[in-house]
């Protein structure tokens, strides 16, 4: 074992469960404890400034979700994996939902991606995700299964959570973490920096978001062949 600085408390996980504390280009994101950093692939990154990368797909309800039609709305996309530590701790402590709520009452779409392949953590059916749905008082526009991780690698999506906003003109103004503090401790949540949520609210009231992109963290995005 090396001394790199890990972004994991101490828990029992394996290789395939380690964490992604960088986007691509930033490196290791540092953080108390020992333990190693798994990077993602090394894949162009969409550009914050630039058009968002295209999609269409039927979400978990049969609706088409069309990134091109849906011009006129902020868009936020959020990575999830609902067996991953990091997602369970915004879920159970309903920092998510709650943001959910929030963004979708400001006439928002919040499009949750579920990139997990088959066989791998956090892969569910249809019927699965919307039973989690119900079950977490979560309140997304919509959940898409991207079991092929085709629009994950799309947006280079690398940890669950990863976070976008995607504004009314379809340009990408935010990618990275939906916190500053990198645990799966709930009690953290209030001493965070609420990247994500400062982000929503810049590009609702149309000013620059004043951190742009930051390091997302949490479990790796489990894609198909990785």
């Amino acid at each position: 074992m090396n001394n790199k600085p890990s972004l994991l408390p101490p828990m029992t996980i394996d290789r395939r469960s380690m964490l992604v504390g960088a986007a691509a280009g930033f490196g290791a994101l540092a953080a108390g404890g020992a333990a190693l950093l798994r990077s993602g692939p090394a894949l162009a990154a969409p550009q914050v400034g630039q058009p968002a990368p295209a999609f269409s797909a039927t979400d978990t309800t049969g609706v088409t979700r069309d990134l091109e039609s849906l011009k006129g709305k902020i868009v936020v996309l959020e990575w999830t994996n609902h067996d991953c530590p990091f997602v369970r701790k915004h879920y159970n402590s309903a920092s998510i939902p709650n943001l959910q709520k929030e963004v979708t009452a400001a006439g928002a779409i919040w499009l949750s991606v579920i990139s997990s392949a088959p066989g791998e953590q956090g892969h569910v059916d249809a019927a699965q995700a919307n039973e989690l749905t119900t079950s977490r008082n979560a309140a997304p526009t919509g959940i898409i299964l991207d079991p092929e991780g085709t629009i994950g690698r799309a947006y280079t999506a690398q940890t669950t959570p990863h976070m976008y906003v995607i504004d009314a003109e379809g340009v990408l103004r935010y990618q990275g973490g939906i916190d500053s503090i990198a645990s799966t401790r709930i009690e953290d949540i209030e001493k965070a920096q609420p990247y994500f949520r400062n982000a929503f609210l810049a590009v609702s009231e149309g000013k620059p978001v004043p951190q742009a992109v930051t390091r997302p963290y949490g479990c790796t995005v489990k894609y198909s062949g990785a």
